[in-house]
């Protein structure tokens, strides 16, 4: 395992710890998962450049985009949830609410 791996391994699964670990807060979590999806497409993109192929060239921006979209959809939650609930903190929320 090359030293750049490993260090992109390790940043995703610290991510996921922490999104496993540290539910304390909705904001937390959201940043755990873009912390999870940066190292993705860093990693990703490395892994192009060092195929030299054109036909994986799309493939980091498209996760980016999908980043992009996942960050503004879990704003537009955290934004809903501080509105309605007064906090952001996970233990407050109940699925059997409506």
């Amino acid at each position: 395992m090359t030293p750049t791996h490993f260090a992109f391994s390790a940043t995703f699964l610290l991510g996921l710890a922490g999104l496993a670990f540290h539910r304390t807060h909705l904001l937390s979590a959201l940043l755990c998962l873009e912390g999870m999806m940066l190292s993705l497409f860093i990693a990703l993109s490395l892994w192009t450049l060092q195929l030299n192929s054109a036909s994986f060239s799309a493939s980091p921006m498209l996760l980016l985009a999908f980043s992009a979209c996942e960050a503004s959809a879990g704003l537009a939650l955290l934004v809903a949830t501080a509105r309605t609930h007064g906090t952001d903190r996970l233990q407050s929320l109940n699925l059997l609410q409506c």
